[in-house]
């Protein structure tokens, strides 16, 4: 299902099913503190990752997988410089210094990315959990 078939239904103004199950005082604790520190209801936060759970809502918007397929692509292509640098080391050759230097750089680099688009889907995922984005 698209995501757009998904909004068409979550803006419905009416909710005729109900869910019940049972959960633990701590169980339930927890998710009231997840709920509040996504500024949502209890309902709408377990609405929300029920639908992303069971695939009605995609888990990643179409423009976070891309970002996040370069970003894996980026950490190919770095593992790839890495491993050659570690045969030339394992066989006994000297590697310059210039290659490990540039080759952390660029470990350095992806995994900075990496943990920034992290941060910010998690937040997108937030915004469009609540309706905001």
């Amino acid at each position: 299902m698209s995501g757009d078939s998904f909004e068409v239904r979550r803006g419905a103004s009416r909710k005729e099913k109900v869910l019940r199950m049972r959960l633990s005082t701590d169980e339930h604790a927890a998710i009231d503190k997840a709920a509040k520190a996504a500024n949502m209801t209890m309902s709408a936060f377990l609405r929300s990752l029920l639908l992303e759970g069971a695939g009605v809502q995609p888990l990643l918007a179409e423009e976070d997988r891309a970002v996040m397929g370069f970003l894996a692509d980026e950490m190919r292509a770095v593992g790839a410089n890495l491993n050659q640098l570690a045969r030339t080391m394992n066989s006994g050759r000297a590697a310059k210094p210039a290659d490990v230097t540039a080759n952390i750089g660029e470990v350095q680099m992806v995994v900075a990315a990496v943990v920034t688009e992290l941060k910010a889907l998690a937040k997108r995922a937030g915004y469009r959990r609540r309706g905001e984005g």
